[in-house]
């Protein structure tokens, strides 16, 4: 797979993708030493830097880290970011959050989860302390692997970062821009370079600096972004920013001529 870069490309941070990452993906697995991977439903970044994430209550991984006590044990955390659509290569990233995992004593568990439901209030932390027992994750390094290689970030980038303004509701518009309006599709495709036309061009992300698109050749993969003229923060910026992409006249409101 490669990267074309439009000249002036520019997208979001490390940072600001990991916690895109971290804000709209449904879970991820958590692998002990020696313990079969368990798939986690949460994974919220706290204000101090760890993560706190669950963990089936009746698990061998839950057990593991219970008989560890307060020391705890080595864990891996590993996100993958999907595409909205049904791609050849459907993972566009892996995020690796390496560190220390310990329950959080009971004492903490009610304060905890409202600090968590303050910024996401999931319905699964219902489920804590019957279906899931609540974990805090001390990180010590974050790594995120796509296309263009791999990266770290520091704890301190991760919590100066946010995450973007549209990662939750970007696969619901990528999919109806793909399903129902092809005619979008093949304007941006006009601006990708001539060599990239011929393959088989599909929404593949969208945020506030730009959009991506996937396109599928014979000579394999490859990603381009299409940067929007400034960054955007809401929903009528997004949408004059994806017509100045597609060359529309009326992008900042005129009429056609009557005749």
């Amino acid at each position: 797979m490669t990267l074309a870069a439009i000249p002036g490309s520019t997208g979001p941070s490390t940072a600001e993708r990991i916690r895109s990452a971290c804000t709209r993906g449904e879970s991820a697995l958590l692998a002990l030493e020696g313990i079969e991977p368990e798939s986690t439903p949460l994974h919220h970044l706290m204000a101090d830097g760890s993560f706190a994430t669950l963990v089936p209550a009746r698990s061998a991984a839950t057990a593991h880290i219970l008989t560890a006590g307060v020391s705890g044990v080595q864990a891996v955390l590993e996100l993958t970011d999907y595409a909205p659509l049904p791609l050849r290569e459907p993972v566009r990233s892996l995020v690796w959050i390496r560190g220390h995992l310990q329950r959080v004593p009971e004492a903490a568990v009610r304060d905890t989860l409202d600090l968590i439901a303050a910024d996401d209030p999931n319905p699964v932390l219902l489920q804590v302390g019957s279906e899931f027992t609540l974990m805090r994750l001390e990180a010590e390094s974050v790594v995120v692997a796509d296309s263009q290689g791999a990266e770290s970030v520091g704890i301190g980038a991760l919590l100066e970062a946010e995450p973007d303004p549209f990662c939750v509701l970007e696969t619901s518009w990528l999919r109806h821009i793909d399903s129902d309006h092809g005619d979008v599709i093949t304007r941006l495709t006009s601006r990708l370079p001539a060599p990239l036309r011929r393959g088989q061009v599909r929404p593949l992300g969208l945020d506030r600096y730009g959009i991506r698109l996937r396109v599928e050749g014979d000579d394999g993969d490859h990603d381009v972004r299409l940067p929007f003229p400034k960054p955007v923060d809401d929903v009528h910026g997004l949408g004059q920013a994806i017509r100045v992409l597609m060359g529309c006249p009326f992008v900042n409101g005129l009429r056609a001529r009557q005749s």
